[in-house]
């Protein structure tokens, strides 16, 4: 379960931009889109949130900011060496912070404990990495870790909490790898369920969603008929879905391929199989009728591909972001996906759905409460701003959500100026 992400000098990010999922003190809609959390007095979060704003404001780098923590967490140790650069990229429009480390902090929670983990990073090397655990309900620093230049060396702190190997990882850890990603490789348990968190609990998606194959392999197995439900409930007109598989075959590469790709594909295909997905509708004899998957429309095929993933997450209690969730989806099909997560029976395992869009008419007080909708724009500097709804106080429940936004009432709009065309 997310409660909180903290951002800075991260692409057109530059100050810190703090977005939250823990509820605020209204009480609509509090059975349905929020919920409590048992282990942590008084902590309610909420089960979705929407992030607003024009092109090019900085929505998805919100996005791409998480997606690169987790690329840091996940391979950091194993996929790179020594010398090998960080995927990070600094806020370039301004002299001080070209140079300067992005930063990256999210707090959430595994197994009832509360854990707040984060680090900053340029493209050569860590320079901070901290992490607290709250297992008792207090803070404990398990260890932090500075770089200082003037010294050409890290300060380490591993606090008495954290158990094991210590100071082997500390001596193992590279530069430009994470203490947390090396421990873990090196069979810490204790720090397993932080590093699993980023690995198993938290999944992304960047506009059009996710591939079909996850989908597909789910139409081999029992849960077909979940996708299938799935679809009947969007009224998605499929009457059956099936999965033809066949070997492998090198031969169908393109001939002027590359000799090192080809062997490189060949390794990674090895002894995989080739989903082609069919769909089956009726004609109007009741007669069944065969489609290639590409003859379905780019709706169907991205609902479809959202299937196997919203399923997952629902079942078990996933964090999920999409950007752009209402690409080439009606507008009630965007609602029917939202409001998935926002059913307690359907969403049973607190699973979480954070999402960009540009889709106004799910913007009112029937489907998200005050605080589950935030915006971001740009300001003079170019540097993008991520602010909540609530900042605006509107009226609960009578405030026109949409509207308001549609007439500049809380920015985070784009602003068309006149244009002359000469041809």
């Amino acid at each position: 379960m997310l409660i909180e992400m903290n951002v800075a000098n991260f692409r057109s990010l530059n100050g810190t931009q703090t977005f939250s999922l823990v509820k605020g003190s209204g009480d609509e809609l509090a059975v349905s889109n929020s919920f409590k959390v048992t282990s942590v007095n008084e902590l309610e979060l909420l089960r979705s949130a929407a992030i607003y704003g024009p092109n090019a404001s900085g929505k998805s780098n919100f996005l791409r900011a998480l997606q690169t923590m987790k690329h840091v967490v996940l391979e950091s140790a194993t996929s790179r060496q020594r010398g090998d650069r960080l995927p990070v990229t600094p806020f370039r429009l301004s002299p001080e912070t070209r140079q300067a480390p992005s930063e990256f902090e999210v707090t959430f929670l595994v197994e009832g404990v509360r854990y707040q983990y984060g680090f900053s990073a340029t493209p050569e090397q860590i320079h901070e990495e901290w992490l607290l655990a709250y297992p008792k309900g207090r803070a404990q620093r398990w260890f932090t870790r500075v770089w200082m230049a003037e010294q050409n060396r890290f300060e380490w702190e591993l606090g008495n909490n954290l158990t094991g190997e210590k100071q082997l990882w500390q001596k193992s850890t590279r530069d430009n790898a994470l203490f947390l990603s090396t421990a873990v490789q090196l069979n810490s348990e204790q720090l397993q369920p932080v590093f699993d968190w980023f690995k198993s609990k938290l999944r992304l998606a960047n506009v059009g969603g996710w591939g079909p194959l996850f989908s597909a392999k789910l139409c081999e197995s029992e849960e077909k008929s979940k996708v299938m439900d799935f679809l009947n409930a969007a009224d998605i007109n499929i009457d059956d879905i099936m999965i033809e598989t066949r070997p492998f075959d090198l031969n169908e590469l393109p001939d002027e391929m590359p000799e090192s790709l080809r062997n490189m594909i060949a390794g990674e295909m090895k002894g995989e199989k080739i989903r082609e997905i069919k769909t089956i509708h009726k004609d109007s004899e009741g007669n069944s009728v065969i489609f290639d998957f590409d003859d379905e429309s780019d709706g169907t095929q991205k609902l479809f591909s959202f299937a196997g993933p919203w399923i997952d997450s629902l079942e078990n209690g996933h964090v999920l972001f999409i950007d752009e969730l209402h690409d080439n989806l009606h507008p009630r099909l965007v609602r029917f996906l939202v409001e998935l997560f926002h059913n307690p029976k359907i969403n049973s395992k607190n699973a979480q759905l954070v999402f960009t869009t540009h889709e106004t008419s799910i913007l009112n007080q029937e489907v998200f409460r005050r605080d589950q909708v935030w915006f971001c724009e740009k300001d003079a500097t170019q540097a993008s701003k991520l602010y909540p709804l609530t900042d605006f106080s509107p009226r609960k429940g009578r405030e026109n959500l949409e509207l308001a936004y549609l007439s500049g009432r809380y920015g985070a709009l784009p602003f068309v100026k006149n244009i002359r065309l000469a041809f």
